[in-house]
């Protein structure tokens, strides 16, 4: 599997750095199986950080083995099981298992919206997912832990011709 990882530089060798705000699938690095997603990633990364140039770096993982040997939380479509974790994750309260992966759909920008609209208590659970399900959703794979980042291989950033 192909992986990105959109930033305000190259990242040849990933870390676990303590975040400022609560993500959708909690502490971790985060990677897409979506150049597209990675690149607008690096253009926002680096506006908000103010330095840099936007980076997309390239990964590759043999998740067979990767996710035969670690804990794996799968998410296949925006469904209640995956509203019910993102919305911990964003709350900063999630307490359940702890896993190395967790793979699943993203919450975009658009997705973004949908999900306020949910959290403020506007759409309920099963609007919230009728909504989601008419959404083209990426997947993103995120790595927490150090096992889990040692599956990951870098090969190289996206030209910048392609950014």
């Amino acid at each position: 599997m192909i992986l990105y990882h959109g930033s305000n530089l190259v990242v040849s060798e990933p870390k676990l750095v303590a975040q400022n705000r609560f993500l959708d699938f909690g502490y971790g690095f985060y990677t897409t199986t979506n150049k597209n997603q990675a690149v607008g990633f690096a253009d926002k990364v680096t506006k908000r950080r103010k330095e840099g140039m936007p980076t997309v770096s390239v990964y590759e993982i043999d998740e067979e083995k990767a996710f035969l040997e670690c804990p794996v939380l799968r998410f296949d479509a925006p469904d209640e099981a995956w509203l019910d974790f993102v919305s911990a994750n964003r709350a900063g309260q999630y307490e359940g298992l702890a896993y190395d992966f967790i793979y699943g759909p993203v919450a975009d920008d658009d997705v973004y919206t949908t999900f306020t609209l949910y959290t403020a208590g506007v759409l309920t659970k099963e609007q919230t997912i009728e909504t989601l399900k008419v959404k083209k959703l990426y997947n993103q794979l995120v790595l927490t832990t150090d096992k889990a980042l040692s599956y990951l291989k870098f090969i190289g950033t996206v030209p910048m011709e392609e950014l």
